[in-house]
């Protein structure tokens, strides 16, 4: 059975606010970490999920409204009592309702609770020891609890058209910024308002990478619309993107390389707070694993695409693919 909590946009919002007051507030305030405190965590229960009750949560763009509907199909069949809180909004949002108990779990990325959460500078290349460090990090410090996470790395990108590659001839991220020098005119980048003030977003890019784009040149749109109109060139010959998005292969969108591989991993992996996972947490493991083995670049693009290209919705996408692999039904 899902209910809808529609009493806790409120404080979701004002929690939210906070965290993006001090640009997400949570390196300040973290505490110092025992080296043996891996030693100290809780440990997952194996509980029945059977009679539970489980608040899901998301982000507001494609991608994770499919992934949150994958959770909420999936524990529902599980006999779990869902509160649907799908659709809360951006990452301060979502993140600020799982730390203060209002949702009881939502899929994060490693690479945003790296850099943004964490004020880490600098990523880790390897996936799994990126994994590890977030996961053992968020656990220690938040009683925050990471799953196992999917193989897909939805990183940013920066795309520009077919007819656009063909005019700039521009390949890599250094290469648009070696235009800005030839004709800064050219280089016009539509991000999503996010991506604007992020450190893994443009202000992190143009340092890591020694350029500026000029403020007059970037131009903020919703996520969505920046495929359309990077492929339309209006009013942007470049457009960032999320690299699992489907829009990018409908479009026929061409994704530039990170050539000094500035952006981090963004491998995604269902998050629960401690009550839950204390008394479920096995149970969880065991009921998630399966799923997030299936979810590779290509499925997650394909479900994208469904969404962002074709017009389904999310909830349909989502228990399409979970019956058709065997996960509920």
């Amino acid at each position: 059975m899902r209910i809808r909590n529609l009493h806790l946009a409120g404080g979701i919002a004002a929690a939210a606010l906070l965290l993006s007051a001090c640009g997400n507030g949570l390196e300040d305030d973290t505490p110092d970490v025992d080296p043996d405190a891996a030693d100290e965590l809780a440990e997952p229960g194996d509980a029945s999920l059977d009679g539970a009750t489980i608040t899901v949560g998301s982000k507001d763009f494609d991608e994770q409204l499919i992934l949150g509907e994958i959770s909420v199909a999936l524990l529902e069949d599980a006999g779990v009592e869902v509160i649907d809180e799908v659709n809360l909004g951006g990452t301060d949002a979502a993140r600020a309702a799982l730390e203060t108990g209002e949702i009881d779990h939502y899929w994060e990325y490693t690479g945003t609770a790296w850099i943004s959460f964490f004020g880490e500078t600098d990523p880790i290349p390897d996936r799994v020891e990126q994994y590890e460090a977030v996961r053992d990090r968020d656990a220690a410090e938040r009683g925050l609890f990471w799953l196992e996470p999917t193989l897909f790395n939805n990183t940013y990108g920066i795309a520009v058209s077919q007819e656009a590659d063909a005019e700039l001839g521009v390949d890599t991220i250094s290469e648009m910024g070696a235009l800005l020098d030839t004709d800064p005119d050219a280089v016009t980048l539509c991000v999503e308002s996010e991506f604007n003030v992020r450190d893994d977003g443009l202000p992190g890019m143009e340092a890591h990478y020694g350029i500026e784009i000029p403020t007059n040149n970037v131009t903020v749109l919703d996520t969505g619309v920046i495929y359309g109109a990077t492929a339309d060139r209006d009013p942007c010959n470049f457009g960032e993107v999320f690299t699992t998005d489907g829009r990018i292969a409908a479009l026929d969108l061409k994704v530039l390389e990170d050539d000094e591989a500035f952006f981090p991993l963004y491998n995604v992996s269902p998050v629960f707070v401690e009550d839950i996972w204390t008394e479920y947490g096995q149970t969880l493991q065991d009921l998630y694993a399966p799923v997030a083995a299936e979810l590779d670049d290509d499925t997650m693009a394909a479900l994208n695409a469904r969404v962002s290209a074709d017009g389904e919705r999310p909830a349909d996408v989502a228990v399409d693919w979970l019956t058709e692999n065997g996960f509920i039904g």
